[in-house]
């Protein structure tokens, strides 16, 4: 076929030309740029869940990162609350020290008054000075607020999580169904009627206590009270006789009378007027916001993923029921790719100052420096080393709960955060990335065809000129 105006071979060779030099061009680019998808026309689909993918993949490793800086806040507390157990420590050896009387003076007992208000100092100091990037951590800033507390029912209240979720504030209800009772033993007679030894013992410890025939009620009572430090049982007249009871309550504390051999007889019997040596304590029970409560004396605790906290009631509260609210506090950490109560965790740091550590019922740490009801000058020793045996428990327990945070929830969260962050990149990398053995084959292939395209063509464009050799 001989024409001239329309070379169908060259149009022909032209296409298949531009479409080689399309996919070379298409294969350059992915090769250059290391990505399979480099605009929306390489792939829709896979652009759409890639970009998702990445955009994943980024929240992700946002929140290794906020998870990793809550771990140091919650070390940088946790270091300051080790030197202040310390300092307790040190105060706890200088009050049994000035405890021995016998051996020292007054003037060293002077002495090692100054050094617990030294040290009571600087407890209080480390509490307002301790900071993370400018943000205080232990001196009662990052505490819960609440509102509405009945002190009357309720002594203490102690937050230790509280998830707010998308609410301003958590309302708390607490019922007490059961109160708590001290280990109670009855001896309904004025007196005994014939010289007995018994041996009385409570949570402390025991101690044997001897009376003569017809001692009267009044004379046992302050014989088991002039004991009842080294014991933890105390005695009140009560009818005709007396009641000895624990001076704490609950089912670890109990009061036992046995009488040793020798003879005399010394009855004892429970509330209920069954004859025993020995009665239990009962903690209380009781529900907050209707989940069971649970119970150590008259300490209510509540353990649930969205409220953690611990309650002190009033040791004359019986059955009844109270609330209040949370209001605000707590510090709150962003540990997962989205923004929701179920990826945050939040826990509250109480105070350690003086005036915080300690509790009502024994007193505060504040109260055993000078001029303090509890001082070493004041000579109240056992008192002071209640206090600071009860300080000592707090920061103990203060840091063991952020020491398991620390463990069992951020560093568990790093690596499964980075578990998850190793697949979605992955997964966006399948999706995403070029194939380097494919593209450079694919180079090859069109190269090979760019190269046998051209050459096509030029003889598709000399074709025509064949048509000369007719006109000669």
């Amino acid at each position: 076929m001989a024409r001239i105006n329309s070379n169908v071979g060259a149009v022909v060779a032209q296409r298949h030309l531009n479409r080689s030099f399309g996919r070379l061009n298409s294969t350059i680019e992915r090769l250059s740029s290391g990505l399979r998808i480099t605009r929306g026309a390489d792939d829709p689909a896979g652009l759409i869940v890639s970009e998702r993918l990445r955009a994943e993949v980024q929240s992700v490793n946002q929140a290794v990162l906020n998870t990793q800086r809550a771990s140091l806040i919650v070390s940088t507390a946790e270091g300051a609350l080790n030197e202040v157990s310390r300092l307790l420590i040190d105060v706890q050896d200088l009050i049994v020290e000035a405890a021995n009387k016998g051996a020292l003076s007054s003037d060293e007992i002077k002495a090692n008054q100054l050094q617990v208000d030294s040290a009571i100092n600087s407890i209080t100091r480390i509490a307002n000075t301790t900071t993370f990037a400018g943000r205080h951590l232990i001196n009662g800033s990052l505490d819960y607020v609440t509102s509405g507390v009945d002190t009357t029912q309720i002594n203490n209240v102690q937050i230790n999580s509280a998830q707010f979720g998308t609410r301003s504030f958590i309302p708390v209800t607490v019922e007490v169904t059961t109160s708590a009772q001290p280990g109670v033993l009855i001896f309904p007679g004025s007196n005994v009627g014939s010289a007995v030894t018994v041996e009385v013992t409570g949570p402390i410890g025991a101690t044997t206590l001897s009376f003569a025939a017809s001692t009267p009620a009044s004379g046992l009572v302050a014989a088991i009270n002039s004991v009842s430090d080294a014991t933890g049982v105390s005695a009140v007249l009560s009818g005709t006789g007396f009641a000895m009871m624990s001076q704490q309550l609950g089912s670890k504390n109990f009061v036992s009378v046995d009488v040793l051999p020798g003879g005399g007889v010394f009855p004892t019997q429970d509330l209920t007027g069954a004859s025993t040596p020995r009665d239990e304590g009962r903690d209380a029970v009781g529900l907050i916001n209707g989940a069971q409560t649970l119970g150590d004396g008259n300490n209510l605790s509540l353990r649930t993923p969205t409220l953690d906290m611990e309650l002190a009631l009033d040791k004359s509260v019986g059955l009844t029921q109270t609330s209040f609210a949370i209001t605000e506090g707590g510090a709150l950490f962003q540990v997962g790719p989205e923004v929701n109560s179920n990826l945050q965790v939040n826990i509250g740091l109480q105070s350690v100052a003086d005036s915080r550590l300690g509790d009502g019922a024994v007193g505060f740490l504040s109260q055993v420096k000078t001029g303090g009801p509890f001082s070493l000058v004041s000579g109240n020793a056992q008192q002071s080393q209640r206090i600071i045996g009860t300080a000592i428990k707090q920061v103990a327990v203060l840091r063991g709960r952020l020491g398991a945070f620390e463990k069992n929830t951020l560093e568990t969260n790093v690596n499964q955060l980075g578990i998850t962050a190793e697949n979605l990149m992955s997964a966006e990398s399948t999706i995403r990335d070029a194939d380097f053995a494919r593209e450079t084959a694919n180079l090859s292939r069109d190269q090979i065809l760019v190269g046998a395209g051209t050459s096509v063509l030029r003889i598709a464009q000399q074709t025509p000129q064949s048509v000369l050799s007719l006109l000669q």
